[in-house]
């Protein structure tokens, strides 16, 4: 036997519960994972309240993020894929929160030597998400500016470094110094402080009046006002989430006076249509930590058993970084 996290209804964090189950068995094209680690997202405080736009019913194993070792391979598995082997995922479904997991075999990173366990449970959502969209929905291209709204958070900071490394100058809005400056250590250009500084005169100031080419927008709300006003002609806007709670509301006025796009950018979903073509941004991620051009941030880890408290400390914005479980 082992124990899983689970909710049989929806609503904060305190619906999570523990449960013993058995140890589950792999079916066709999937491998069962003894988790070492889990990633916590901001989805996630999402999927429980049942506010998340990929709705489960409960009730269900929360958890879209693991790192862990192969313990059982399902048949028609056609991957090299071995018992013993550290291996990431991304699990749209859920089911990362507990000691074992069963996984898509095609959805399966080998973790690089270089890289702990730790660090692993918290790359494949947020690098694969950022790495997503910055390439296939925002074309960012070198030269371009980036504007990265919530840049200190679990994926604010790995837009910072993705968008870094592809060329960009990267400006990044945080809330309060301290957070600023972890995403100046991460390779930005230049920080904004919302807290005390307007997004929109500042990113104006620093681009000279042209404005950010494209804005990454995991946050929404007022943030989201500010950054439609302050992009250049033919701007992308990403629309990753809206931490803020306030979902993103487009004027259409502004997007066409200046021939914005507004683009949707769903990682998740894209995975689930195409595994392999989802895992391979994932890839190319930790292609680029075995050369030491990323660098994950863990800001703290929880006890699997209290994945409520790390849900509330995710909510109230207490860490820069990822928040990972461990069982």
């Amino acid at each position: 036997m082992s124990y899983k996290i689970s909710i049989t209804k929806s609503g904060s964090p305190e619906v999570l519960k523990i449960v013993d189950f058995p140890t589950p068995k792999p079916s066709e094209g999937e491998v069962c994972i003894k988790v070492h680690f889990a990633g916590l997202n901001f989805a996630d405080t999402l999927q429980i309240a049942g506010r998340y736009q990929s709705k489960l019913e409960p009730p269900f194993i929360p958890g879209m993020e693991v790192a862990g070792e192969i313990i059982g391979i399902g048949s028609d598995v056609s991957r090299p894929l071995t018992i013993g082997q550290r291996v990431m995922a991304f699990m749209r479904g859920g089911g990362a929160f507990a000691e074992e997991a069963l996984v898509d075999s095609e959805w399966l990173v080998p973790i690089p030597d270089e890289m702990d366990d730790v660090t692993a449970a918290g790359f494949p959502t947020v690098y694969g998400t950022s790495n997503f969209a910055l390439k296939h929905r925002g074309r960012l291209k070198k030269g371009e500016t980036l504007l990265v709204l919530g840049a200190a958070g679990g994926v604010g900071l790995t837009a910072v470094e993705l968008g870094k490394q592809m060329g960009a100058r990267v400006i990044a809005a945080a809330g309060g110094a301290e957070k600023c400056g972890v995403a100046l250590k991460h390779g930005a250009d230049f920080a904004i402080d919302y807290k005390t500084e307007s997004i929109k005169d500042r990113v104006r100031e620093i681009t000279e009046g042209i404005g950010a080419d494209v804005v990454y927008d995991a946050v929404g709300g007022d943030a989201f006002d500010q950054a439609i006003r302050a992009v250049n002609w033919e701007a992308r806007m990403l629309i990753i989430g809206f931490a803020s709670g306030r979902i993103q509301q487009v004027p259409a006025n502004l997007i066409l006076v200046k021939n914005i796009s507004v683009v949707g950018v769903v990682y998740g979903a894209q995975t689930e249509k195409d595994p392999a073509y989802g895992a391979s941004f994932v890839q190319e991620a930790a292609d680029l930590y075995r050369q030491g051009a990323v660098k994950p941030y863990t800001g703290k880890v929880f006890q699997l058993e209290n994945a409520a408290d790390a849900m509330k400390a995710l909510l109230s914005r207490q860490y820069a970084g990822k928040i990972i479980l461990v069982t």
